[in-house]
């Protein structure tokens, strides 16, 4: 028992010993606690004071930027203001001159004007005089003047309505005509061929003056070779490059040509080379006349010719007329009499075969003698065409009447291929003329500037000065000018003349 009891009393006093410690150890902790504490309220003392002052630098700095942005801001708004004063400024001085300028040229115009309308009160007194002066030199008042005019004008209105009705009674004539000249135009629509001008020389290009001498040879021998290989005259002078052949048979010139290149070419030039080359031309020409004469069959269509009328067709292929490429010609006219032929219901076939061989005499025209449809004539019998063909050949122009629609449509397509502007020489030069014709009798009339042919001289466009001419003389003028026409010139059908008087007025908007 009494060991409980001083065990109870020595952990009372256990207890206070250890609250007592206790206490002095927590007592020392909040000491330490409070002197940590009074550190560290001075540290941020001072951390706040230095934060204070380096927010209040910055406040201070932006402040200062601040303000001089506004300056400078102010500055150029001051200065865009003076600017804008001074155009402002500019433009009134600029108004004030262009005001005074108007102002001016208003004075000018009212002056000119005053001017004009004094010259224009003179004008009246002296045509009154004038009108007054013919009045009594002529004897006649301006009323009988002016009755007179439309007398002439209404004889002349008569002489034409007489014209009129010529024309018309003439028009129960044309009207049988018309179906063929549609068939006609619907011919020539369908077809055109190429056309080539007539030559009697061909020209061989060098590759250097020194191939002359080649070409000419020792003492001339290759020259007088090639020359009576040829049967062709070689020109040889100071033209730069270039050597010319001559002749008038188109055949054996091509030959000269195509045996002189070859020559060139292979550049050994002697007699026995010379004679070589043209053999070879000559193998080569054939072959093209035969080719040439077995294309033109397949363009036609015709079939069954004899092989001899072939080569005699391709041989047209260097034979031209006036300027126009025989076998152009030929296969031209047979395209054109094969179309008349069907729109008139008669032997397409026979039509074209006819038109392509009525100028076959013309392939040897140069080796015999007579003309050429002769010629023709005897080359279609020998080779037993037709009556009919050797009938169109002799027909076509006109030395024997033509006893068939194929032979008239043959002579009509012959025609029609060389009449056209252009296809021949001679044709060409008579059409240019007539156009310059034309133009020269438009402008010898007084008032009129320019003239043009137009739609192959079957028009005449005619412009008249408008301040020299008015709107009722311009038909006197037409008038005058078909009158100069009819009495200087000769034309197919008819002429239209246009004559054109016109004002422009013209302005710039500013």
């Amino acid at each position: 028992m009494l060991e409980a009891i001083v065990g109870i009393i020595c952990a009372i006093i256990g207890i206070i010993i250890g609250f007592f410690i206790r206490k002095n150890i927590s007592e020392s902790k909040i000491g330490s606690a409070e002197i940590e504490a009074k550190r560290i309220v001075e540290e941020a003392t001072k951390v706040a004071e230095t934060r204070k002052k380096e927010l209040l630098v910055e406040a201070k700095d932006e402040a200062h930027k601040m303000r001089n942005e506004y300056e400078r801001e102010n500055k150029e708004r001051r200065n865009e203001i003076q600017r804008s004063e001074k155009r402002l400024i500019k433009k009134e001085e600029m108004l004030d001159s262009k005001s005074m300028a108007v102002e001016k040229k208003e004075e000018a115009l009212q002056k000119k004007l005053r001017e004009i309308e004094t010259k224009q009160s003179k004008l009246e007194a002296i045509h009154q005089k004038q009108v007054e002066e013919l009045e009594r030199i002529s004897g006649l008042s301006t009323e009988d003047a002016k009755n007179m005019l439309i007398d002439n004008i209404k004889r002349e209105a008569e002489q034409e309505a007489a014209i009129a009705v010529k024309e018309i009674e003439r028009e129960s004539k044309e009207t049988a005509e018309r179906k063929a000249r549609e068939i006609i135009t619907y011919a020539i629509q369908k077809c055109s061929a190429d056309h080539v001008a007539e030559t009697t020389v061909s020209v061989v290009d060098l590759p250097n003056d020194e191939m002359k001498g080649r070409i000419i040879g020792r003492e001339g021998r290759n020259i007088r070779a090639l020359e009576q290989l040829t049967g062709i005259d070689i020109i040889i002078d100071d033209t730069p490059e270039a050597v010319v052949i001559s002749g008038f048979d188109p055949i054996r010139r091509e030959v000269a040509r195509l045996a002189l290149e070859k020559l060139i070419s292979d550049g050994r030039i002697h007699p026995a080379r010379i004679e070589e080359m043209v053999e070879k031309a000559k193998k080569e020409v054939e072959q093209i006349i035969k080719d040439e004469g077995e294309q033109a069959t397949l363009d036609t269509g015709i079939h069954g010719l004899h092989p001899e009328l072939i080569r005699l067709l391709g041989r047209l292929k260097f034979r031209t007329s006036y300027g126009q490429n025989v076998l152009k010609h030929s296969i031209e006219v047979s395209y054109l009499a094969g179309i008349m032929a069907a729109e008139l219901g008669a032997d397409v076939k026979l039509a074209k075969r006819a038109g392509l061989l009525h100028d076959i005499g013309k392939a040897v025209d140069h080796e015999v003698e007579g003309p050429h449809v002769t010629i023709g004539e005897d080359l279609a019998k020998k080779y037993k065409e037709s009556k009919a063909v050797i009938h169109a050949i002799a027909a076509h122009h006109g030395d024997i009447e033509p006893q068939t629609v194929e032979a008239v449509l043959v002579q009509a397509a012959d025609a029609i291929s060389a009449a056209r502007p252009g296809a021949r020489r001679e044709t060409l030069e008579t059409y240019i003329k007539r156009l310059e014709k034309l133009e020269e009798i438009s402008n010898s009339f007084e008032g009129v500037e320019k003239s043009f042919a137009i739609q192959a001289g079957r028009e005449v466009r005619i412009m008249v000065k408008p301040e020299v001419t008015s709107d009722s003389s311009i038909i006197l003028i037409a008038k005058d000018i078909v009158k100069k026409i009819e009495e200087e010139m000769e034309y197919p059908g008819q002429i239209k003349v246009n004559v054109i008087r016109e004002i422009r007025a013209t302005e710039y908007a500013k």
